[in-house]
């Protein structure tokens, strides 16, 4: 993960590397997923996609 001083204050300098998110219509959520493996790694419990990660189409 990158690291972006101070910790906490909400922001993040340029996108999370080797990552993805896509919505899930059915479960109505955005998953995550490992771009080199494939494998899904953490669903958001609220609405809203993840931060700085990019979206799949």
């Amino acid at each position: 993960m990158a690291k972006n001083p101070p910790v906490g204050d909400g922001h993040r300098k340029g996108a999370v590397r080797d990552r993805s998110q896509t919505y899930n219509p059915k479960t109505q959520d955005w998953t995550k997923r490992d771009a080199g493996t494939g494998r899904f790694m953490d669903r958001k419990a609220d609405d809203k996609p993840f931060k700085g990660v990019r979206k799949e189409k």
